[in-house]
């Protein structure tokens, strides 16, 4: 996942020995630099201002990011903090909040809750995207219809609408949650909010960062003339 800038933003950071955000300094740098090119790694060493231990962050920039408007950039931190998962900016409230609480429910091995939160977010994400039925199973098909939803987002859809039922409305006689099952269906549910959220939102960052870097009255794509 990329985020929007061509430098690292240290309130992105959380510090893994004391989970304070963002409160850090960099105590070194080392870059290596691509041949021919101005991309780069970068190897930053930062303190947490907090309790005083270090993070290991490498990041990179796109290498169009300082000649366009905005540009994209990536990074990894060592150690990764152990702590609540963080959802991505590009969702709605509700569905990070639906979706914290399903992870939450798989790390702590409640299933059933999992399973229950994990279509809860679903449905939230079907309603947000325009689905105009009274019932899960509709919505599902009716972004299916118009086609927001690809065949198989709206098969595993389906699938995580069917387990959680059995949790949301159990039979007696019906197995407990298959561990497994929760978290495939947990696991499922990043894929889904990556394709109906996430890529919508880079792909049109890089539309506009193309747009910006093409000269007034070019084509995009077409060759120079000598």
């Amino acid at each position: 996942m990329g985020f929007s800038g061509d430098r690292m933003e240290v309130w992105r950071l959380t510090c893994a020995f004391c989970g304070e955000k963002g409160n850090f300094g960099l105590a070194h740098h080392e870059e290596k630099k691509k041949a021919n090119s101005t991309k780069k790694l970068n190897f930053d060493m930062y303190q947490c201002r907090n309790c005083m231990g270090f993070a290991h962050v490498l990041w990179s920039a796109s290498e169009f990011g300082r000649s366009m408007r905005g540009g994209l950039y990536g990074f990894h931190v060592l150690p990764w903090p152990i702590g609540k998962a963080d959802p991505s900016e590009n969702w709605p409230d509700a569905v990070q909040r639906f979706w914290i609480q399903a992870k939450e429910s798989v790390k702590g091995e409640n299933w059933d809750a999992a399973t229950v939160m994990a279509r809860s977010a679903l449905q939230f994400a079907m309603r947000d995207k325009g689905a105009a039925s009274k019932n899960l199973k509709a919505e599902i098909e009716d972004l299916a219809n118009k086609g927001v939803l690809h065949p198989l987002m709206k098969d595993w859809s389906h699938e995580v609408r069917e387990l959680a039922n059995d949790s949301a409305h159990p039979d007696p006689k019906a197995p407990p949650t298959d561990p497994q099952d929760a978290r495939d269906i947990v696991q499922f549910l990043d894929f889904l909010l990556m394709y109906l959220y996430d890529l919508p939102k880079h792909i049109s960052d890089y539309r506009q960062r193309r747009s910006a870097a093409t000269p007034s009255g070019s084509i995009p794509g077409a060759a120079s003339v000598p």
